[in-house]
């Protein structure tokens, strides 16, 4: 799980310094007063660490120099502070949604609380990561240490609201993005907890993000039902044949509900890729565990929920181009 965390946040990581190197800052069609960028301490530091970092060429140094200005300039803008707060939010929602939903328990009521002590926690000392880092860590009524997940989910959750915001601006593709990407958050944590992927997510999921048509330009009625499909009858058809091979489960159904709500929202181009991807990810780790571990199982059970989403969401930022760099790298060879 510690492992799972790295990779994610490295992860990440590598998606914000791809935007920030190759990326040139959108104006979304705000007003020039919403595009004022925050000039403030925390803008010049990274500023800085990142002009020191990546501008080594005297000859596009001034070139470079204006570039990185600029996307610095777009990601530390009014709306995009908004959209991270925004985000955080969210994520701090996540973690209720990933705590109480495998144990059956309303996501509602009640309020916030310490597992530990029970007593319910105010609105001032639940405020997304703000509050982890001013209580250290630490309850505030009994001092029991808070795990770090829940910081790294509203971190993460503000991050990838801020990397679609830079992407599709305030549209609708962004919102059902970021809808899309939130659902993936939850699935994943609660299938490393749980090994589960529960149904009442993933079947809903599929119908409502079966409405990629609506929001999304590329996708059309046809596209979303053949996804569904194609997603779906994949893993089942894999299942179905480990299961006959090795008379028992390889693969959990909730896999097969996953892959079809992302095939609902993708199509089939984003379905192969997503098990490509996935399936590379999945690998990975499982060798990486083996080698920690010192422990040759082919059986080792690892929740496949988690490598399924990062391959989706590589998809979305970054799919098209690398389906053209890989078949462009197949016609040269």
């Amino acid at each position: 799980v510690v492992f799972f965390f790295f990779v994610l946040v490295v992860f990440v990581f590598g998606v914000v310094l791809f935007l920030l190197l190759t990326k040139t800052p959108a104006t979304h069609g705000y007003p020039v007063c919403f595009n004022l960028c925050l000039y403030n301490k925390t803008y010049f530091l990274f500023y800085n660490i990142l002009a020191k970092i990546f501008l080594t060429s005297d000859k596009r140094k001034q070139h470079n120099l204006k570039k990185v200005k600029m996307i610095m300039s777009d990601y530390f803008s009014v709306p995009g502070l908004f959209v991270f707060i925004v985000g955080a939010c969210i994520g701090s929602f996540l973690n209720v949604c990933i705590y109480r939903i495998p144990e059956n328990n309303s996501i509602i009521t009640p309020g916030s609380f310490c597992p530990n002590c029970n007593k319910n926690i105010p609105f001032y000392y639940n405020i997304p990561i703000l509050s982890y880092v001013f209580l250290m860590g630490r309850c505030k009524f009994c001092k029991h240490p808070i795990s770090i997940r829940y910081l790294l989910i509203e971190a993460l959750t503000g991050i990838f609201a801020l990397l679609l915001f830079h992407k599709f601006g305030l549209t609708p593709a962004m919102a059902y993005w970021f809808v899309f990407i939130s659902v993936l958050i939850t699935i994943s944590f609660i299938d490393i907890d749980h090994q589960i992927i529960p149904d009442i997510i993933s079947l809903p999921g599929i119908l409502i993000f079966a409405s990629s048509f609506c929001f999304l330009p590329e996708m059309t009625i046809k596209d979303a039902l053949l996804g569904i499909l194609a997603g779906g009858g994949s893993l089942y058809a894999v299942a179905l044949f480990y299961y006959l091979l090795k008379k028992q489960e390889g693969m959990g159904g909730g896999d097969i509900k996953l892959l079809a709500m992302i095939g609902a929202a993708t199509g089939i181009k984003g379905v192969i890729f997503t098990i490509f991807a996935g399936s590379l990810f999945g690998t990975i780790f499982g060798i990486l565990i083996m080698v920690y571990t010192k422990i040759a199982d082919t059986k080792l059970r690892i929740p496949f929920g988690p490598f399924l989403s990062l391959g989706v969401i590589l998809y979305i930022f970054f799919g098209k181009q690398l389906v053209q760099w890989y078949l462009s790298t197949l016609a040269i060879n």
